[in-house]
């Protein structure tokens, strides 16, 4: 319909995918985390926003095995603590958590959910993180149990925590293409959430029951955090950068405006 043909790459957190963005091995990484993407632009790296993917961190979540002494996040005090890859999403809530409830835990990237489950289950991290999906069964089976989100962390409420990218190179050279894709993916998210019909595609994507697919969705993706045009607290979100070490210094709304590309709504 919009004359694309993708070629679909996977990896073991948002900080991989920004890093195959700007290095211009991938044209489009999707959900790299903001805070990453504002440090990497202040560093002079050819990266650009072109759309909100998650607004508020609901959907991430902290977990423990069923025998672990943790009980809440005040008790990671002296534990290891799992995020994705550096600049990730999952990285910019660990250091949250650190930061509010002061605490002398260890942040350990652990990569994607599926090793970050084997490596809380041999013991080797204290407490994992995943996100819908992944997960459901151990938590449903009590193998594991949930701790804490990502919304825990509180500044991130109202605030959009994942964007999707691109390089500067491929903005420059191929910006239609671009601009198609993104009505293209707007285009998508509304379309699943138009009615159940929809998760049937998701369910055998993901190789997962329907039930499954509709909890997923319903319970931890509300369209208010998906809906790729709701861009929110770029302003906060710069301030909370800066004392999360993401940024030396705030960014300027000059800046901001180069680093967020806005494509007409339609």
């Amino acid at each position: 319909k919009h004359g694309l043909m993708l070629d679909l790459l996977y990896t073991q957190g948002s900080g991989e995918t920004q890093q195959a963005v700007i290095a211009g091995s991938v044209d489009i990484g999707i959900a790299p985390g903001t805070m990453g993407a504002m440090s990497a632009f202040a560093k002079g790296a050819p990266v650009r926003i072109i759309g909100a993917e998650t607004t508020g961190a609901s959907d991430l979540y902290w977990y423990v095995r069923a025998d672990s002494s943790i009980k809440s996040i005040k008790d990671f005090n002296g534990k290891t603590i799992a995020y994705s890859t550096n600049g990730s999403s999952t990285h910019m809530v660990v250091s949250a958590f650190i930061k509010q409830f002061d605490l002398k835990a260890k942040a350990v990237a652990t990569g994607g959910p599926v090793p970050t489950l084997t490596q809380v289950m041999s013991g080797q991290i204290d407490v994992g993180w995943a996100a819908p999906p992944d997960g459901l069964d151990q938590l449903d089976r009590g193998d594991i149990r949930y701790i804490a989100n990502g919304d825990d962390a509180g500044i991130f409420k109202s605030q959009t925590v994942r964007v999707n990218v691109t390089n500067t190179e491929t903005l420059a050279n191929r910006r239609d293409a671009i601009e198609r894709f993104v009505r293209a993916y707007r285009e998508t998210a509304r379309w699943l959430y138009s009615g159940d019909e929809p998760l049937r595609f998701y369910a055998d994507w993901l190789g997962i029951t329907l039930a499954k697919a509709k909890r997923t969705r319903d319970e931890f993706y509300p369209w208010q955090a998906v809906d790729p045009d709701r861009l929110v607290g770029l302003d906060a979100i710069v301030v909370d950068a800066v004392n999360l070490k993401y940024l030396t210094t705030p960014l300027s709304r000059s800046q901001l405006d180069e680093l967020v590309v806005r494509f007409p709504v339609q």
